[in-house]
């Protein structure tokens, strides 16, 4: 059974940082990309960021470019999201997910089949 387990959210201020962490079981995780995902109320979910099962390629949304750093720990099972310089904007649930152990890299969130609870960042201006 695969489970992915999100921590790290909370209030913080206009210019502040936070470090979100997704630790995973129950799938090879050191083959599987992985990817954060965001959704405050009133819209879709949309990609943050996405690494490759080895780190060799990222993509990110553009609006965190340059702010935002997606990186893994294949050791720990555990894939991580820096998050800097944080904007109100930048409020929302953060989920974690990967696809199916098939699919080799992708940005699509259709693609997407396991996800975490969510955890909520809150960017106070």
């Amino acid at each position: 059974q695969v489970r992915l387990v999100e921590s790290g959210g909370r209030l913080v201020q206009t210019g502040g940082s936070l470090r979100l962490s997704c630790a995973a079981s129950g799938l090879l995780f050191s083959s599987i990309t992985m990817a954060w995902f965001r959704q405050s109320p009133g819209k879709e979910r949309d990609l943050v960021a996405a690494i490759s099962w080895g780190s060799g390629r990222t993509d990110y949304k553009d609006s965190v470019k340059g702010r935002f750093t997606i990186f893994r720990d294949n050791a720990r099972n555990t894939a991580y999201l820096q998050m800097n310089s944080l904007k109100p904007e930048d409020t929302a649930i953060y989920y974690c997910a990967a696809p199916d152990q098939s699919t080799i890299y992708t940005t699509t969130r259709g693609d997407y089949v396991y996800w975490g609870q969510g955890t909520q960042v809150t960017v106070s201006s």
